[in-house]
């Protein structure tokens, strides 16, 4: 059997960037499930994209599926004949199914009976029989959220296709697919290549494509770009602003990139570096250069998909196309300062934020209520809070951040200090969005770290209080995110504060809008199952996290300690047997039907084992009683782990469930101490 190279590309017109790289990869995903399903084999896969083509090269790929001894089993004998031999009409119609004679069939004779047998040999398709229906159905598959029409046709792709290639070594596999018919024609770069590319080997792809100014490797095009933009920066003894979400994007822009620089007035300088920066990348998807101080430079890095034999042409336009975007955000700049922030507060009320909650300005005022409270809770100035929370909205209304929404709270920040305020309010306006995103940096003073929770507990209470909780994957308000930054702030921050008393206080400050009675409780089990996503990305076991949440504690910063003492606990050698002896009580206890004591009754006590357990546990009782205080939940364990030995005993040793009745129960009484002892940090009995 032979094998060769396979290539498919389907050159198209622009395909979207943002999702260039998911679906070329999902068109290789798939065709590897269509060439394993054909038991094809092949010895590698690689995906190839640029924003007009999408392709795959498919190495050592088998010309043919090997043959298959196929052998299908018939009647058994007593039904495919009758008394004189005849066959019946059962045997008749699974032969004529099968193509053949009742006379050409064989018999298989088991332990259980004989059947008739029909063997033959499934010759395997060919590669040129096969590839066209799996690329069809590969790219019947691909996430396409919105398919167009091109033509007259009926055919439906993300992107009008204009050729498909599909070459296995130099044999052009004939074929439909979107209404194309295959070739081993392509087209190369737009203005660098002029006509059809032939491709006459699947193998000469890569090299024939670059020699048509196509650079089809996408992670080799991001790297040039990606060095080339350090490169620049280099030049201009800067650092450029380079994320990788942009790096993609701009990637999936271009066929052939060629990185340049070009540079703005510097007087757009004075105003502040973050709608610019916004303006540069969002807009014209420009990297920002800032010096060793970070401070924004007046240059900036492109990527261009044309190498022009006049550069400075190609410099020139985008100089001129981005000079009108850096002059709308110099004039809100300087239009905004003309109005003070605290005087936007009453155009806050033309603003809807829930039709069943109220305006902003509603939202404004509960977060402002609300972060006095917590303020207050937490000894903070709780006028600082009141103000940053009553503010924090105000910059919505400003014409930068209508412009340019990724700047919210940012450019209230701005113009919270030209108004003059306090330097801790004006934080508070930027920080209360944070963290934005997995991974973001929290607030770094107080106020803000209070305005940022009374903003995401005010979302959370109002969202649920009117029944409109987050399902499945749809979370309108990212309630899910507010809920983990919620208690990334209060953990990371070390905020010594009940969510449940700043739910409750939420839930006054709503007044009759919330509909739902079981407000309070919702938001609680919303805001504990988050632990569980917080602390398993930070590889904490899923037993560990559930021990605490048997408890649910509200406190995070409290469930945080539980979290560090029961994951120390687990490492312990005494660990096992305990958690399996804590089970153990439990069940015995949920089967008991009886009242137990509240102390234990030594004056009964009658074996040496239970006696030692329950002086040793008094004993580690009176040790621990000053950690219950200071809540050092570790020290708290590491004394209980003591009981080992002890426990070991008494159920080796002592007949709990004994017939005289006032003895069992001073018996699971100790037990029952002994267990709440452990149960009141966490439950370790789930523990594996």
């Amino acid at each position: 059997m032979m094998n060769d190279t396979l290539l498919i590309e389907i050159g198209t017109e622009e395909l979207p960037p943002k999702s260039l790289k998911t679906l070329a990869i999902t068109f290789l995903e798939q065709m590897k499930i269509q060439l394993q399903a054909a038991d094809l084999k092949y010895s590698e896969m690689t995906w190839y994209a640029t924003p007009r083509r999408l392709a795959l090269v498919v190495t050592e790929l088998a010309n043919q599926q090997a043959d298959k001894q196929i052998e299908k089993k018939g009647p058994a004998i007593n039904v495919a004949y009758d008394a004189d031999g005849k066959p019946s009409p059962a045997a008749l119609g699974w032969a004529r199914s099968n193509g053949i004679a009742i006379e050409q069939a064989e018999q298989l004779s088991t332990a259980k009976g004989t059947w008739l047998l029909f063997k033959t040999t499934q010759q395997g398709k060919t590669v040129a029989e096969l590839i066209p229906a799996m690329v069809s159905s590969a790219l019947d598959k691909l996430p396409i959220a919105k398919p167009m029409r091109w033509g007259n046709n009926k055919t439906q792709f993300i992107r009008p296709v204009h050729t498909i290639t599909m070459l296995y070594g130099e044999q052009i596999i004939s074929g439909t697919i979107l209404g194309i018919s295959a070739s081993n024609l392509i087209k190369g770069h737009r203005f660098h290549h002029h006509g059809m590319l032939s491709i006459n080997h699947a193998d000469d792809y890569v090299q024939d494509m670059m020699a048509a100014y196509v650079m089809v490797n996408y992670e080799q095009r991001k790297q040039v770009i990606s060095t080339g933009i350090e490169a620049a920066a280099a030049e201009l003894q800067g650092r450029a602003l380079v994320d990788n979400a942009l790096l993609n994007e701009v990637t999936a822009l271009v066929e052939w990139p060629v990185v340049l620089v070009g540079q703005f007035d510097k007087t757009f300088l004075q105003v502040p570096a973050e709608p610019l920066i916004s303006s540069m990348k969002d807009h014209q998807k420009y990297f920002p250069v800032q010096d060793e101080h970070g401070n924004l430079l007046n240059q900036f890095i492109f990527v261009a998909n044309i190498e022009s034999k006049d550069a400075s042409q190609v410099i020139l336009g985008n100089e001129k196309v981005i000079r009108p975007r850096l002059a709308d955000a110099e004039f809100f700049y300087k239009t905004d300062k003309k109005t003070t922030l605290a005087s936007r507060l009453v155009s806050l009320e033309s603003v809807v934020f829930q039709q069943k909650l109220g305006t902003v300005k509603d939202k404004s005022e509960r977060i402002a209520a609300l972060s006095q409270y917590i303020a207050a809770e937490l000894a903070e100035d709780e006028q600082l809070a009141y103000r940053a929370g009553l503010l924090s909205k105000t910059d919505l209304m400003t014409e930068m951040v209508l412009e340019f929404p990724q700047v919210q709270g940012t450019m209230g920040k701005y113009y919270a200090l030209h108004d003059g305020e306090h330097p801790l309010v004006a934080q508070a306006l930027e920080d209360q969005y944070k963290p934005r995103f997995a991974g973001d940096s929290l607030p770094d003073e107080s106020i803000g770290c209070i305005v940022a929770i009374a903003d995401k507990i005010d979302s959370l209470v109002g969202i649920f209080g009117i029944n409109q909780p987050p399902k499945g994957d749809k979370d309108p308000f990212a309630l899910r995110r507010a809920a983990i930054g919620l208690l990334r702030i209060i953990i990371e921050k070390r905020l010594d504060i009940d969510v449940q008393l700043i739910v409750n206080q939420s839930i006054k400050l709503f007044g009759e809008k919330l509909i739902n009675s079981k407000t309070e409780t919702q938001v609680i089990d919303f805001i504990l199952a988050r632990f569980q996503a917080y602390y398993q990305e930070q590889e904490y076991s899923l037993d560990v996290i559930q021990a605490v949440l048997a408890k649910k504690p509200t406190s995070p910063l409290d469930f945080d300690k539980r979290i560090q003492a029961v994951n120390y606990f687990k490492s312990l050698p005494e660990a096992a047997t305990l958690a399996a002896a804590n089970k153990r009580v439990g069940n015995i206890l949920a089967k008991f039907d009886g009242q137990l004591l509240t102390i234990f009754d030594l004056s009964l006590a009658k074996e040496t084992e239970e006696i030692q357990l329950a002086s040793d546990f008094s004993a580690i009782n009176i040790t621990i009683e000053p950690m219950r205080a200071e809540q050092n939940y570790q020290a708290i364990l590491t004394e209980l782990s003591r009981l080992k030995t002890p426990i070991d005993n008494f159920f080796d040793n002592v007949m709990v469930m004994s017939d005289d009745q006032q003895l069992k129960t001073n018996r699971l009484t100790l037990l029952n101490l002994v267990r709440n002892s452990f149960y009141d940090i966490a439950d370790i009995s789930i523990l594996q």
